[in-house]
C-alpha cells in the first residue's frame, strides 16, 4: 500500500540510552531527520544533549510522563510530528511459574500499555496532518515464544496483535504502522535483561535456579564472544529508517538471519518441532 511522504522529518524515539535506540537517534539525524530521543535517567539525557541531541524525559511506566511528552514533542514540532519509534522496553526473565503477578505487569506496563498510551497520544496530530509513522521495534519472540523469556515473548506477541489492529484501524488516514522484529543484536539489551532478572530468581529456591545460575554464568562471557549471527544495533536503525522514509513501508521488517528463520518456522513448522528444538536450545545452556 503506497502512503504519503513525511512533509515533515521529525520523529520521537523512545528508549534511547543505548543500543537500537541510539543507533537509531544517530542513523536518522544522520539521514536529514530532526530527532528527539527520549531517556529515563538525567544521566542518559545528559549524555544525548553532548551528542547534539534534544531530548526528552520520559518514564513509559507513569501516564503522567506520557502526557507530558505529548504536547512537548508536538509544541517542539509545530504540530507536525512526522514519525514516531516505539523503542523502549526491555526483557522480563525466567521460567513463567517463576513470574510474579508484579513482574508481568511491568513487563506490560512498559513493552504495551505505556507505548500504546504515548501511541494514542500522537495519532489525532498525525490525522489532523494526513501523514505519519508508527514504528513498533518488536521481536521475533512475538512470533515464536522463547523459553525462560515468557512475559517478553507474551509482550511481543500482544504489541504484534495491537500493531495488526491499528494498522487496520488507520487504513486511509496516510498514518502507516510497522513492525520490526530483530533478532539476536549485539547490544547491552540482552545481558542487562538476564543477569539483573535471574540473579534475583537463582536466589529464591526456584525449581530452575541450577539454569539461572549457568545462565548467568554463560552470560558473564557474552559479550567476549559474540553469537556470529549477531548484527549491530545500526541494522535495525536502517530498517527503522527504511519504514520511516519508503512511499511502501513494509507491515513487518524481520532483521537477523534468525528472525527470518523463526518468521518460517512460525508459519510453516509444526508446532511439535519448534517445541522440540527450543527445548533442545534451553537443555544445551546448563
Amino acid at each position: 500500500m503506497r502512503y504519503p511522504p513525511v512533509a515533515d522529518r521529525s520523529v520521537l524515539v523512545t528508549g534511547c540510552s543505548s543500543g537500537i535506540g541510539r543507533a537509531t537517534a544517530r542513523v536518522l539525524r544522520a539521514r536529514g531527520w530532526r530527532v528527539w530521543p527520549t531517556a529515563r535517567a538525567s544521566a542518559d539525557l545528559e549524555s544525548l544533549r553532548a551528542e547534539g541531541f534534544e531530548p526528552m524525559a520520559l518514564d513509559l511506566t507513569d501516564s503522567a510522563s506520557v502526557r507530558r511528552a505529548v504536547p512537548e514533542v508536538l509544541a517542539r514540532s509545530n504540530g507536525t510530528l512526522g514519525g514516531l519509534v516505539n523503542n523502549a522496553g526491555y526483557g522480563q526473565p525466567g521460567a513463567v511459574e517463576d513470574l510474579t503477578r508484579d513482574a508481568l505487569r511491568r513487563q506490560f506496563e512498559v513493552n504495551l500499555f505505556g507505548l500504546q498510551e504515548l501511541t494514542n497520544g500522537l495519532v489525532p496530530a498525525f490525522r489532523r496532518q494526513g501523514y505519519g509513522r508508527i514504528v513498533h521495534v518488536g521481536s521475533i519472540v512475538g512470533r515464536i515464544a522463547l523459553p525462560f523469556m515468557g512475559a517478553y515473548s507474551a509482550s511481543k506477541f500482544a504489541l504484534a496483535a495491537m500493531a495488526a489492529a491499528l494498522r487496520i484501524e488507520l487504513r486511509g488516514s496516510g498514518i502507516a504502522v510497522s513492525l520490526i522484529e530483530p533478532g539476536p543484536i549485539a547490544s547491552a539489551f540482552g545481558n542487562n535483561a538476564i543477569r539483573a532478572g535471574m540473579a534475583q530468581l537463582a536466589e529464591r529456591g526456584s525449581f530452575f535456579a541450577d539454569f539461572y545460575r549457568a545462565q548467568l554464568e554463560r552470560e558473564k562471557g557474552a559479550e567476549a564472544r559474540p553469537s556470529r549471527f549477531q548484527r549491530p544495533p545500526e541494522a535495525v536503525a536502517r530498517v527503522i529508517a527504511h519504514a520511516l522514509e519508503s512511499p511502501r513501508p513494509r507491515r513487518r521488517y524481520p532483521v537477523t538471519l534468525p528472525a527470518r528463520l523463526g518468521v518460517f518456522m512460525a508459519r510453516f513448522a509444526p508446532e511439535a518441532l519448534n517445541d522440540a528444538i527450543l527445548a533442545a536450545r534451553s537443555r544445551r545452556t546448563v
